[in-house]
C-alpha cells in the first residue's frame, strides 16, 4: 500500500520484528519514505499504529523533526475513534 503526505508517497509493508524490538509496533522512516507494521497485530492494532506511524509522516513533512511521542500517541488514539466511527467519505464525493 502508498499512502501520499505531503506530496512524498510513503509505502506502507509488515514487517516481523521492526527495529530488532519484538516489542516495537510500527516505525516511519524518512528517509526511505516507508511505514513498517509488525505483522501478527489484530487489524484494529494494525490500524492504530498505522495512523500512529502516518502522524509521524504528517509532523515530519509539515517541518516538524521533533515529535512529542506522549502527544503522537493520544492524537492518533482520537484520530482513529473519528476515522472508525465516522464515514468521512460520504462528505467528499
Amino acid at each position: 500500500m502508498n499512502i501520499k503526505v505531503g506530496g512524498i508517497h510513503y509505502e506502507v509493508f509488515e514487517k516481523e520484528i521492526i527495529e530488532n524490538d519484538p516489542n516495537e509496533y510500527g516505525v516511519c522512516v524518512y528517509a526511505d519514505n516507508h511505514i513498517e507494521i509488525k505483522s501478527g497485530l489484530s487489524n484494529e492494532r494494525k490500524r492504530q499504529t498505522l495512523i500512529h506511524e502516518l502522524l509521524h509522516a504528517v509532523f515530519f513533512e509539515a517541518g516538524y523533526e521533533d515529535h512529542d511521542e506522549k502527544m503522537v500517541d493520544q492524537l492518533s488514539s482520537v484520530l482513529n475513534q473519528v476515522l472508525k466511527e465516522n464515514d468521512l467519505a460520504k462528505y467528499f464525493d
